[in-house]
């Protein structure tokens, strides 16, 4: 925070909470400020000697990710709540709440360029998925690899297919029903290369980029994208 947002009151947008043991906890207080998470811990991860873990709000469930020497390590086996507790600092109960309104309306949906649709299964497959077979759907448009879901999350899918494919860019949406929340993260080799996001972040965790397809606004992006702003309506 600056000196100046800090004069003027403003509040920090994480929380922490101290454990009962050697782990403790970043929690975000800023529903917009999506990736953060990862972000944090991929950096302590590099100066810590055991495990950081993040995890994503975006996802329905909450995805969990650990990160040793900043590699991460997708845990679809861990509920967030029993990883906490046996880490000693155990969740907040509003961020436990299945009425949380952080949790529910997000929707995500990914434009992957450079990648077909018979070839992104077997992709994500062998990089240990943990969705079952049937749970995305891939379809190839004009635009590139459109991969979104009937649950609305496609976890790290957008992720892992910029990783292993080294000419793939992947554009991951995530937003609300009436697209007032809206970001998208421009991805390459895995990594974060570019953050729109609307309204803007007062405290952005990637580097922030001022259109997407030389679109401004949401509407505009995933039309320039070839992505339904129907999909990111709650059923």
């Amino acid at each position: 925070m600056t000196e100046e947002d800090e004069e003027d009151g403003k509040e920090q947008p994480f929380e922490f909470i101290p454990g009962s043991g050697h782990y403790h906890a970043i929690v975000g207080t800023d529903p917009s400020d999506i990736g953060a998470e990862m972000q944090i811990a991929e950096a302590l991860s590099l100066e810590c000697d055991e495990p950081v873990y993040s995890i994503e709000r975006a996802n329905d469930p909450w995805a969990v990710t650990a990160w040793r020497n900043g590699v991460r390590d997708i845990l679809d086996d861990r509920d967030p709540d029993s990883l906490a507790e046996s880490l000693g600092c155990p969740l907040p109960e509003s961020e436990r709440s299945s009425d949380s309104p952080v949790r529910k309306p997000l929707r995500k949906v990914a434009l992957v360029e450079g990648v077909r649709a018979q070839e992104a299964p077997r992709v994500l497959e062998e990089a240990g998925d943990p969705f079952p077979p049937g749970h995305y759907r891939f379809e190839d448009t004009p635009q590139g690899l459109r991969i979104s879901s009937e649950t609305g999350d496609i976890g790290f899918a957008d992720i892992t297919l910029s990783e292993r494919l080294p000419n793939a860019t992947a554009y991951g949406v995530i937003a609300s029903p009436s697209l007032d929340m809206f970001v998208v993260n421009v991805l390459r080799g895995g990594d974060c290369i570019g953050q729109f996001t609307h309204p803007p972040d007062d405290f952005p965790p990637f580097l922030v980029v001022s259109d997407i397809k030389g679109e401004r606004s949401p509407e505009r992006i995933l039309a320039a994208l070839g992505i339904p702003a129907e999909w990111f309506q709650n059923e």
